[in-house]
């Protein structure tokens, strides 16, 4: 297994390709923008995209979600809670985000909480954490985890959007304390961390 981190200029965005080493299939983690970048790292390295996965709907994260999926066939993955998101552009803010343009869009498969999928040999495992968004998710594979916005390197993400709420936020930040320390998080800004990090020096997770 690959993780490939491409950073979206824009708005700092982390995006993500996932790789099954074994088969050459990928998937794109919250592909925001830097489409060229994207699909020149797949086709240079003989990879197959299956799966672009959305940790939730916000503008910043699903820029060049449309454009991949129609030059490559790959599913779009978000959970079922983000519908309502990704089908308005004012909702998920991308009306204001000059880089992307107004974004709508519908998911192909709609996952819910302890959902599974499979990637070439990969098991993905799909966690329900709202709080940022309504249908915000991480995404497990072994012992990596993909927190979007719901959980950064010694901070948390924003409350005060349409869908947002601390006290759910909380609630998932309990709910991804329960997974083993030596967890790999990939956030949707900043830096990469462990779980073990996060509990005992972030101060959201460690109250």
């Amino acid at each position: 297994m690959k993780i490939e981190k491409i950073l979206e200029p824009s708005f700092g965005e982390n995006m993500y390709i996932l790789v099954d080493e074994e088969t050459k299939k990928c998937a794109v983690v919250d592909p925001g923008g830097a489409e060229d970048k994207i699909l020149n790292y797949i086709k240079n390295n003989g990879l197959t995209l299956e799966y672009i996965l959305l940790t939730h709907g916000h503008g910043d994260h699903i820029g060049a979600v449309k454009s991949i999926r129609e030059k490559t066939g790959a599913k779009v993955v978000a959970h079922t809670d983000e519908k309502e998101l990704l089908n308005d552009n004012r909702k998920n803010l991308s009306c204001m985000m000059p880089h992307c343009g107004p974004q709508e869009l519908d998911a192909d498969i709609y996952v819910n909480d302890k959902e599974k999928l499979t990637l070439g040999n990969l098991k993905l495992s799909f966690i329900h954490t709202p709080g940022h968004t309504k249908g915000g998710m991480c995404i497990r594979v072994n012992d990596d985890m993909f927190t979007g916005d719901t959980l950064f390197a010694g901070s948390i993400g924003r409350t005060d959007f349409i869908g947002g709420s601390y006290k759910e936020l909380e609630k998932s930040l309990k709910k991804l304390s329960k997974y083993e320390n030596d967890v790999k998080i990939h956030p949707g800004h900043g830096p990469s961390s462990t779980l073990g990090i996060e509990k005992t020096s972030n101060p959201y997770m460690s109250r």
